[in-house]
């Protein structure tokens, strides 16, 4: 590990709207991991995307990204993901999942789709076993978004699905392209993102945990992500803050801020009640800016 992050030359715009108007945002070390350096996550003052400045190059994502525990999947909320799915279309012949690491939400989603057949795509060899263990049929190792793999995938799938991938893309943009040409004429596409407009950003600071510094590259607000899918020729079907919501903030902060302080294994107390408040204010939070995610569903609808 180098004593210093490799980093891209700071940018004086927003990689979204051109905007020289920022602000930063805030500094943080590597909370989740404790690995060595300090990030910076910039806010543009003209459309509100949030992003990482400087970012790190594809070689410091490399190094930092690395392995760490992650939280259990919640099976049935991975189910209820993809029951959302049911009023837009009953029978799938094929879906992908990009990003699908271990293989959870296809797992997850053959119960409600049983005859369809999910495929996998992640940067990672977790995509293969993912497909030994038959959470997934086909397994892609890579990028949609290279050459090399989009073209083995052009055009074959029902629904591609992205939950909580784009934030860690280098392009979103470019991304939602790719999901376009792997998809089939009138294909749908599932989005999960964290909320960077959730009051729990605000209050939480550096603690709140879809931050994730430095492996969250982009946050983008909901606005901005509509506009960009109807200027691509998606048409969108809905979007969602309450049913996307996770109730972990509190859990999460909690956590982060007693490893940081030097506990190798935060109080259970602690972590029980800060996980009973985040449940017991769920539905509160749902329905306000505390939503810290948002769901968003669209067709693909002209050719490009």
């Amino acid at each position: 590990m180098p004593a210093r992050p490799i980093h891209e030359p700071r940018r004086d715009d927003c990689p979204w709207c051109g905007s020289k108007r920022l602000r930063t945002r805030l500094r943080t070390p590597d909370l989740r991991l404790g690995r060595p350096g300090t990030f910076t996550v910039d806010t543009c003052e003209d459309c509100a995307h949030t992003f990482q400045n400087p970012r790190l190059t594809p070689e410091g994502l490399a190094l930092y990204g690395g392995t760490a525990a992650e939280e259990p999947a919640d099976p049935g909320r991975l189910r209820a993901v993809a029951r959302t799915m049911l009023r837009h279309v009953t029978e799938p012949e094929s879906w992908l999942d990009v990003g699908t690491g271990d293989g959870h939400f296809p797992e997850a989603a053959q119960r409600v789709f049983p005859y369809t057949s999910f495929d996998g795509l992640d940067l990672t060899a977790r995509v293969v076993r993912a497909r030994d263990a038959e959470r997934v049929e086909e397994a892609h190792v890579g990028s949609l978004t290279d050459p090399r793999v989009l073209a083995g995938l052009r055009g074959r799938y029902d629904v591609v699905s992205m939950l909580h991938h784009l934030e860690h893309t280098r392009d979103p943009r470019h991304e939602l392209w790719a999901a376009r040409t792997a998809l089939r004429p009138g294909g749908l596409l599932l989005l999960e993102l964290p909320d960077p407009a959730s009051a729990s950003a605000d209050l939480l600071g550096k603690w709140w945990p879809s931050y994730d510094q430095p492996r969250h590259l982009h946050l983008i607000p909901l606005p901005n992500l509509r506009a960009e899918l109807v200027a691509q020729g998606w048409r969108i079907l809905g979007t969602d803050r309450r049913a996307a919501h996770v109730p972990r903030d509190l859990t999460a902060a909690t956590a982060l801020y007693l490893t940081r302080k030097g506990f190798l294994a935060p109080p259970g107390p602690l972590l029980t009640l800060a996980r009973a408040a985040d449940h017991t204010l769920s539905p509160a939070a749902r329905r306000t800016r505390f939503a810290n995610a948002y769901r968003v569903i669209a067709r693909k609808e002209t050719a490009r």
